[in-house]
């Protein structure tokens, strides 16, 4: 039976080096028919195991990456011919990685069969290109709209070569980009850009929610030289790429197309942008004129993996707080009338509406929203600015990986007083197939002020505490930050089997709770890692060690009562998903200390690079319950 195992059925031999001279503007005939050869070949394999993403549930990008495909395949005629380029494939656009683990099998680098193992867990195929984890991928692209700054200093550390990178009209909305352009102009690099203007992003299509906006405009006002074409007209494109090697600067090739040009189910769509689905895949093979046993005999046999557990001290049933937080902040405006709430609540989206919660406040108050593009720094201002009248509330969303790029804004928003809730979405790293340079892991920078001054963090446990969260403190002032995950969380349960923040719960600002008293010492944990903590510690109690477990929804402010009791006890072990060295557990043990409070102390969060795939992450860290079962025991001896 066809599986991963198999070898793969797309034949990369298949490939046909060619080389392109940028003196010679015009393709022959069999050139350009070389180029069609490889390009569709390539489509071809790129559909097939980007596929298997979404066969093992691990999402993926197949649109971008099946996009650029003509500029790779010119890109490598190129370096075929001269060394007088860099031969990297640079790409702002780390979602496109499928482009680069198609390199990697066709230099050689892993054999083609393990490209069916596309974003697994521990296949070292993540969801971003990493350097050093994956053979023959050549650098790690970071977050969306990063790499050409970089590109930058690459171009002048190889004044002699010509260095491409590719980009994107979402990439490009990035205010790095606009950085990088600037000093690209003013000190001649020889930088290439090949931008795939597709109009399509996650949430929508550019030329609706960002008008205005043109990628050609915008690099010819800094100064670059650029060629406007269609992407799918081979001819063209290599005469624009040709024109833009000859140009002594940096220059670009705006290539427009549809999204998944070809790929009938996903072309032109925002469906696109994700992964290829699998019933559309093998349609689009099957009409390629491939034999089942290349696509369906394969997809249908691969299923989603997971780590196999049985909780106990929450539900079996789960919830989305990425998505309730959306719900819970529509419960608030509801109370409002339409005009009310479009005069005091502001809430701006940075295209990711449908994964962090605010699409259905798009959808049921639309008075209140404004879509905006993928420029987190200047969006968040955004709320600010609405927020710097103390009676108006700007609210924010994006994931917590991107609250690195908003410090230096968070610190304005602080110094004008402004009113900003903020929600970071995917934090920790469960679930995260996207892996590394998305964990959303230092929570804790975004308490960035003086001790004169106060911000509140909070990460809530569960469903239910996510909208007692947002119902207490939407209208406060100041600047609120709220965590919660890509993964969904079950509901917390009391002994007697309730749920703990049911009927009855009131969420205080700051308060610590006390989930269960213990005497042989306490476990403190908060969000997604709460469920986990309360299963070890329930087993510990069963084997009969007396072990207490708080919950701190408020991150970054002490709970002097609750500290002082768990710095009486024995010892204190806090567990959290966030980077070891930024997150709570960084900072508790010298709470206890300033105190002259000395119990064991110890702390988990995470402390490696992932290993890609969606419920490995939490195990991978040694965060899941049996690792924190024996850092009790441990601690307790």
């Amino acid at each position: 039976m066809p599986s991963t195992e198999s070898t793969f059925p797309i034949d990369l031999k298949q490939y046909r080096k060619l080389t392109l001279d940028p003196s010679k503007p015009q393709l022959t005939a069999e050139q350009k028919s070389t180029l069609l050869h490889n390009i569709q070949l390539l489509r071809d394999a790129l559909v097939l195991f980007t596929a298997t993403g979404a066969a093992r549930g691990v999402s993926g990008h197949t649109g971008g990456a099946y996009d650029t495909i003509p500029e790779v395949c010119i890109l490598l005629s190129l370096f075929e011919a001269s060394e007088k380029y860099l031969p990297i494939v640079f790409d702002e656009a780390g979602h496109r990685v499928a482009t680069q683990y198609l390199l990697s099998a066709l230099d050689g680098h892993i054999p083609p069969e393990h490209l069916l193992h596309y974003r697994e867990a521990n296949s070292k195929l993540p969801g971003h290109p990493e350097l050093g984890l994956t053979p023959g991928v050549k650098f790690s692209s970071g977050r969306l709209g990063h790499m050409w700054p970089m590109v930058n200093g690459v171009a002048l550390a190889n004044k002699e070569k010509v260095v491409f990178c590719l980009g994107s009209d979402g990439s490009q909305q990035e205010g790095n980009d606009a950085e990088a352009a600037r000093l690209a102009v003013a000190q001649n690099l020889n930088v290439k850009l090949l931008i795939d203007d597709n109009d399509v992003t996650i949430a929508g299509h550019p030329s609706q929610y960002l008008k205005g906006y043109d990628v050609s405009k915008t690099l010819e006002g800094h100064g670059l030289k650029v060629y406007t074409v269609q992407g799918e007209d081979i001819d063209a494109l290599w005469a624009a790429i040709a024109a833009i090697v000859t140009h002594n600067g940096p220059a670009a090739v705006v290539a427009k197309r549809l999204m998944a040009p070809g790929v009938a189910d996903i072309e032109g769509s925002t469906h696109g942008h994700d992964v290829i689905p699998v019933k559309a895949a093998i349609k689009y093979l099957t009409a390629r004129g491939y034999p089942t046993s290349v696509s369906e005999d394969i997809l249908t046999n691969i299923k989603p993996s997971s780590v196999p557990y049985s909780y106990i001290g929450s539900t079996k049933e789960v919830g989305a707080n990425r998505v309730v937080f959306g719900e819970a902040v529509n419960l608030v405006l509801d109370k409002l009338s339409k005009e009310e709430a479009a005069e005091k609540v502001m809430v701006i989206d940075s295209d990711l509406e449908g994964s962090t919660g605010l699409k259905v406040i798009h959808q049921k108050h639309p008075e209140v929203f404004v879509p905006s593009g993928i420029m987190e720094r200047g969006n968040f201002s955004t709320a600010a600015g609405f927020g710097f009248d103390a009676n108006k509330f700007g609210v924010f969303s994006t994931f917590s990986a991107f609250l690195e790029m908003v410090i230096s804004e968070v610190t304005m928003a602080r110094l004008n007083n402004c009113n900003v809730l903020s929600h970071f979405s995917h934090s920790g790293v469960d679930e995260m197939a996207d892996n590394t340079c998305h964990f959303g892991i230092n929570s804790f920078f975004a308490d960035n002020g003086l001790s004169d001054v106060q911000s509140w963090l909070y990460f809530p446990a569960d469903p239910l505490q996510m909208v007692a969260v947002i119902q207490r403190v939407f209208f406060e002032r100041g600047l609120r930050f709220v965590f919660s995950t890509r993964s969904k969380v079950p509901y917390i349960l009391k002994e007697d089997g309730t749920k703990f923040f049911g009927d009855g719960y009131e969420f205080v600002p700051g308060k610590d709770e006390t989930i269960v008293e213990g005497k042989a010492g306490y476990v403190v944990s908060f969000g997604e890692m709460l469920y986990r903590s309360w299963d070890a510690v329930l087993r510990c109690r069963r084997e009969g060690l007396d072990v207490g477990l708080i919950n701190k929804p408020t991150l970054n402010l002490i709970d002097e009562q609750t500290l002082r009791k768990i710095g009486s006890s024995p010892f204190v072990l806090v567990v959290e998903s966030l980077n070891q060295k930024t997150g709570l557990g960084s900072k508790m043990g010298t709470w206890l200390i300033e105190r002259q409070l000395t119990p064991k102390y110890g702390y988990m969060g995470t402390v490696k690079e992932g290993c890609g795939g969606l419920s490995e992450q939490i195990p991978y860290q040694n965060l899941d319950p049996q690792s924190i079962i024996l850092k009790i025991k441990q601690l307790s001896h």
